[in-house]
């Protein structure tokens, strides 16, 4: 099945965004979530972990800082990937002022319907282009 990221909805945050081109709920039998996130420059997420699922990140462009677990923060950039095992707590911190890019997967899939209740969540309909403001 083909997806095109015109034809899927963009999830916003407060620090960033996030498009699921496959997931339990949009592609009937897939037992994985793959997807593209964007975090902002300066911007991050809180340390959080999947109790039911693995992660894995691949970083496409920029550099941030990462944790896995209770280790030092790392720093991760273009073609590193990162593995966050099943309910290890983790966050990534965009520490520059250029966009990051990931590619993430959940196997299982579905632990992306966590972030619904994160703050400042919101779903654009496909096609919609989210917009920030600049504090």
């Amino acid at each position: 099945m083909l997806v095109n990221p015109n034809s899927v909805s963009t999830m916003s945050l407060d620090w960033g965004s996030i498009k699921w081109f496959v997931t339990p709920s949009l592609i009937p039998g897939a037992g994985s979530t793959f997807g593209e996130v964007v975090v902002n420059p300066g911007q991050g997420h809180a340390r959080h972990n999947h109790p039911a699922a693995e992660e894995i990140l691949y970083v496409v462009s920029g550099e941030a800082e990462q944790t896995v677990g209770d280790g030092d923060p790392f720093p991760i950039r273009e073609g590193d990937t990162v593995h966050i095992p099943m309910g290890v707590d983790h966050s990534t911190y965009n520490t520059t002022w250029r966009p990051l890019r990931l590619i993430v997967t959940y196997t299982p899939g579905g632990e992306e319907k966590a972030l619904e209740g994160a703050p400042g969540f919101r779903c654009h309909a496909p096609g919609e282009t989210p917009e920030w403001s600049r504090g």
